[in-house]
């Protein structure tokens, strides 16, 4: 009896475990149906806000198929829940739903490259396995969710180009996985957030192009990781503090176009070995442009115009992957006699020109010679002097703009010129050039703008101009040439300025170039020796926005073609 009793009991213990078994099951499966479903109708929330799907991405989201076969969603195997929504770069339209905060397991959720508008509903601060948020180039609105500092395990946030206003919440610096932040191309103003300094991870801040105000935060400098930083067209004030120097980790450097002053270190080129852009053109720094920006292996792209820098340039021979190297200076620069004073006690103070007008201003041209990658090279409205050094036509053949203008240049164009075959603009306008225009400048045929105002240029216009047929702008104005208007210029079928005016040309009006229909800026032939009747074809440039003509030789009255191009009438 003791072992009939022992075997029914086991029995009994066996079929409960049994029975726990199965009721778990389906407990774990009914949970997994009804998760699913939440999933299933958050899906259906996010479609119902979409009012325009031209591209049709979004027809098969229906209950004819399971939702981890809809397209643009991705489930994890096991449990079939939603852990990716991929759907950029697809036209949609609408808004985001708040029900997106529902899809619990998501950690992926890119909407970029499309015309989601509103608030970005706070429900994303539910999302606390989220690792990437991609919604840049929409059109949302209203501010940035501050409980978007509930995603901890956040990684990325992009929300660039759109038209977010407000402060950024510093909330945003208690993520501490933070690796890629973007909110560039907004309308953020305030301060930036000192708690951005507690973001260890961060590698990559873009914040262009907002309306960010005050000072950097010296707290930037404790990103140790940081390679890329963007604060460029903003309104920030004040100085760089040194200590951002000292990130050796950062390879693009982006201030541009703030109201940010002081100079740049002496030691940079040491301190960011890694450099490979500095970009801060459009502010107030002062003094040289620090020797050792030499020991920079690395850099691309120097871009440091409409600054106050002085003094020489100094030698990028070690620079061979330059790229991008642009040092205008400040138009119209005004020295009150105040200001001029006020050098005695710092020559640099003031001074808002780079070179001191002599031949040896260019000794770092000599050292651009193997950057075999250069493709701009802008030196314009400074106070350069001596001749165009030889040199530039050893340049890389990947040149596409140089730009000489408002130096004091003089001598003829160098001859090398003509190696430059892939150059797309030339200004050399406003300086002392003097000599004729070589014909080999017909042998830039990718000339698409060539300026070469306000020189001493002798002789005729080559013929060769004519092989130009890429210019969209001519401009041989303030000079002093002679001799006929080449009839080749009626091949520059696409030329919309032609200013040749205050020369000493003679001759008619070739009928050839009043033909160039593509005319619609800029026509000035005025202050010349231009004699013979009007051309009768002047109403084919009934597009053009000014014609000068005027203190020449031509006879006859206006034509009627004329009047018509000018908008006249025969009563006026």
């Amino acid at each position: 009896m003791d072992f009939v009793n022992m075997m029914s009991s086991i029995s009994v213990s066996i079929c409960f475990f049994i029975f726990c078994c199965f009721s778990f099951s389906f407990q774990s499966a009914d949970c997994v149906l009804k998760s699913n479903e939440t999933d299933q109708l958050a899906l259906l929330e996010f479609k119902a806000k979409v009012t325009r799907d031209p591209l049709h991405v979004l027809s098969s989201w229906n209950y004819s198929r399971h939702f981890c076969q809809w397209k643009g969603v991705t489930c994890s195997p096991r449990h079939q829940r939603v852990t990716a929504l991929l759907l950029p770069s697809l036209l949609l339209q609408g808004s985001l739903s708040p029900h997106i905060g529902n899809l619990s397991f998501l950690r992926v959720l890119n909407l970029k490259n499309n015309s989601f508008r509103d608030e970005i509903p706070q429900e994303i601060g539910y999302l606390f396995r989220l690792r990437i948020l991609k919604l840049g180039n929409n059109t949302f609105g209203g501010e940035i969710p501050d409980n978007i500092s509930h995603c901890v395990n956040l990684e990325s946030l992009g929300v660039g180009v759109n038209e977010l206003v407000g402060k950024v919440p510093g909330k945003l610096g208690s993520l501490s996985k933070f690796r890629n932040q973007s909110v560039r191309s907004n309308k953020l103003s305030g301060e930036i957030p000192s708690s951005f300094g507690n973001l260890s991870s961060l590698e990559v801040l873009s914040a262009a192009e907002n309306q960010f105000v005050g000072q950097i935060p010296e707290t930037l400098s404790e990103l140790k990781r940081m390679r890329y930083i963007s604060f460029g067209a903003n309104k920030l004030s004040g100085e760089i503090p040194f200590s951002i120097y000292n990130l050796s980790s950062l390879s693009d450097f982006h201030f541009s176009f703030n109201q940010l002053h002081g100079s740049l270190p002496s030691d940079l080129g040491f301190t960011l070995p890694n450099l490979e852009v500095l970009n801060v053109g459009g502010n107030q720094f002062t003094r040289p442009i620090p020797t050792s920006i030499s020991n920079a292996s690395n850099l691309m792209r120097l871009i440091i115009p409409k600054n106050g820098f002085s003094g020489k340039v100094p030698s990028l021979e070690n620079s061979h992957k330059l790229e991008w190297v642009s040092i205008r200076g400040v138009q119209n620069p005004i020295r009150s006699v105040q200001s001029i004073r006020s050098t005695e006690s710092d020559p640099y103070k003031s001074d808002p020109w780079i070179g001191n007008g002599e031949k040896d201003d260019l000794e770092f041209v000599n050292s651009l010679v193997n950057a075999s990658r250069l493709e701009l090279l802008a030196f314009n409205i400074n106070n350069f002097g001596g001749m165009l050094p030889e040199a530039v036509g050893s340049l890389s053949t990947q040149l596409k703009i140089l730009s000489v203008e408002n130096n004091q240049f003089f001598g003829n164009i160098p001859s090398g010129l003509r190696n430059l075959v892939n150059l797309e603009l030339l200004h050399l306008g406003d300086n002392q050039f003097k000599g004729q225009i070589p014909g080999t400048i017909g042998d830039l045929l990718k000339l698409q703008r060539l300026t070469l105002q306000g020189n001493k240029f002798l002789g005729e216009i080559p013929p060769s101009i004519g092989n130009l047929t890429l210019l969209t702008t001519l401009n041989f104005g303030e000079n002093m040439l002679e001799g006929s208007i080449p009839s080749s210029l009626g091949k520059c079928q696409n030329i919309a300025l032609l200013d040749l005016s205050n020369n000493n040309l003679s001759g008619t009006i070739p009928t050839e170039v009043i033909r160039l229909s593509s005319l619609s800026i800029y026509l000035d032939l005025s202050q010349n020796q231009l004699n013979g009747p009007f051309p009768s074809n002047f109403g084919v440039l009934k597009n053009l926005g000014v014609i000068d003509i005027s203190e020449n030789k031509l006879s006859d009255d206006i034509p009627n073609s004329l009047e018509v191009a000018l908008g006249l009438n025969n009563s006026s």
